[in-house]
């Protein structure tokens, strides 16, 4: 029973497999390729239906064996107490009884394994329209903060705003919206290459005009791409990471936007063309070279007349060209983990009417040091000039001196300098503990000469904002995180003066 019941697991993982991997065969009778299709996949399913009731049937019957081999071996333990006097009898029933003992242990085991296959089959099936496998993950998140001190967003703050004498000096709350679900499909063979795509969302996209409208978040896009993987080249087209910025810090705080934003993290969900080729070297290192087509975002916010319904291009958008990133990382283990380091630059132009194009640019370094086989410094730096699309200066990009609509009116980039590093500590595999700093730095010359105003959310009269944190985070389990978290932050104005504030966080998640 023990092989038939293994037989029977193995029969239906490769059936699974060839569902969800092998594409149908071509149609002789001239039917559509969609209709073959079905009807190769409904075939495959009513066998599997089938599968499933036989291997249910000898489920049934290993119970019942169990059970009949347990209720023999207990009457012939009884039997050998009754004759113990008779050698060779006893001798007999204690080897009969161990056989069936050992054919009951073997059948248990078999039964387990059966049980533990078909959960596993289970939990990892995710029903699709089409034949192609699905994984769907994420992590659900709260988080519970207080703070002390003005800040522009309660539960994510990211930069301190002037104390109104007529407002509370702190705040408190929780907050679910930092949660994430994504899903991850895994497509045919094309041209050589393994397909897959990808989606991810969160709730950090507003709030809803509603009663309680703040725990009522609404759903966000953050990436979305598609990937053709070759063994040393990959394509990606979509909305995807800014691969010029490639480390972040650790946080459990700050999940909606990446922790240290606008304080020297650069980061941008941004639509783009990337091809990246990958050259393995001795002693198991990797150079990655990386370039990509972007859209030539500016840290504009939409405009409030039409963001509603209808997408205004911005004055990357307008200069009618993409944006062009390049990326160049080295990586090799060292001490249990990872060693990398890598250099990039960011180029586009943005036209703001009137013949004012403005050149953005911007020049990147990132590394991931380990110090030894618990500890790890990673940082990264930038110094570039209207790159308010990619987070520096708070999302500014330029300076004006009057009216846009205004032929008159001088546009300028604003330069700015930042970056961010942060230690590492591993005390355990469970237990780790982070501290980190990191400053964006626009030049207060821009500022005080030409910043009357900016295209952006911020205030133009910042000059540098500034944030550092310490975290504690234990995994008791893979997929349970507890964190606490301390940050600070400190923002610059031109005016000499700088406003302070700071957040505790506590953050409990399970991931999926």
């Amino acid at each position: 029973m023990g092989p038939a019941l293994l037989a029977s697991v193995v029969m239906i993982g490769t059936l699974c497999c060839v569902a969800q991997t092998q594409a149908p065969p071509p149609s002789s009778s001239g039917a559509s390729p969609q209709n073959t299709a079905l009807q190769d996949l409904q075939s495959q399913v009513h066998e599997l239906k089938e599968l499933v009731l036989q291997l249910q049937q000898q489920t049934v019957d290993s119970h019942a064996e169990i059970t009949k081999l347990r209720e023999e071996l207990e009457s012939r333990s009884n039997a050998g107490g009754q004759t113990g006097s008779d050698q060779q009898s006893a001798g007999y029933i204690g080897s009969s009884s161990d056989q069936l003992g050992q054919r009951l242990d073997h059948i248990e085991e078999d039964q387990q394994l059966l049980s533990s296959e078909l959960k596993d089959q289970y939990q990892t099936k995710v029903e699709s329209a089409s034949k192609y496998r699905i994984r769907f993950s994420g992590i659900v998140l709260f988080n519970l903060f207080g703070n002390s001190g003005s800040v522009e967003n309660q539960d994510v703050p990211t930069w301190s705003i002037r104390p109104d004498s007529s407002e509370s000096s702190g705040s408190v709350g929780g907050t679910m919206r930092q949660s994430i679900l994504g899903f991850e499909t895994f497509g045919p063979d094309f041209l050589g290459a393994h397909t897959s795509a990808n989606v991810n969302f969160d709730f950090g996209g507003g709030f809803p005009a509603t009663y309680n409208g703040v725990d009522s978040a609404l759903v966000r896009l953050r990436t979305a791409a598609v990937r053709l993987d070759w063994k040393d080249t990959s394509v990606i087209v979509g909305q995807d990471q800014l691969f010029l910025s490639p480390l972040a810090p650790t946080s459990f705080a700050t999940v909606i936007v990446p922790a240290l934003s606008y304080s020297g993290n650069l980061w941008s969900w941004t639509p783009q063309l990337r091809v990246e080729h990958r050259f393995a070297m001795s002693g198991d290192s990797t150079i990655t070279l990386q370039g990509a087509f972007m859209d030539p975002l500016t840290g504009e916010p939409p405009d409030n007349d039409y963001y509603t319904w209808y997408r205004i291009a911005d004055a990357g958008e307008q200069s009618r060209q993409p944006a062009y990133g390049v990326h160049v990382g080295y990586s090799r283990p060292m001490l249990g983990q990872n060693f990398t380091i890598g250099a990039g630059g960011y180029y586009s132009r943005q036209n703001w009417g009137y013949s004012r194009v403005v050149n953005s640019w911007a020049g990147m370094m990132d590394a991931n040091l380990p110090l030894s086989r618990k500890f790890s410094l990673s940082a990264e730096a930038y110094r570039g000039a209207a790159i308010g699309g990619l987070g520096a200066s708070l999302g500014r990009s330029v300076l004006f001196n009057g009216l846009l609509d205004d032929p008159a009116t001088s546009v300028v980039a604003l330069n700015t300098v930042g970056g961010w590093a942060q230690l590492k500590f591993r005390a355990t595999s469970k237990l780790e503990f982070n501290g980190a700093f990191g400053e964006d730095n626009p030049f207060a010359a821009d500022v005080r000469e030409f910043g009357d105003q900016s295209a952006s959310y911020a205030p133009y009269f910042i000059t540098r904002n500034r944030s550092a944190f310490g975290n504690v985070i234990y995994r008791p389990r893979s997929d349970l995180v507890l964190a606490l978290e301390y940050r600070r932050l400190r923002t610059f104005t031109i005016f000499d003066s700088s406003w302070e504030a700071s957040q505790i966080n506590m953050s409990m998640g399970v991931l999926f």
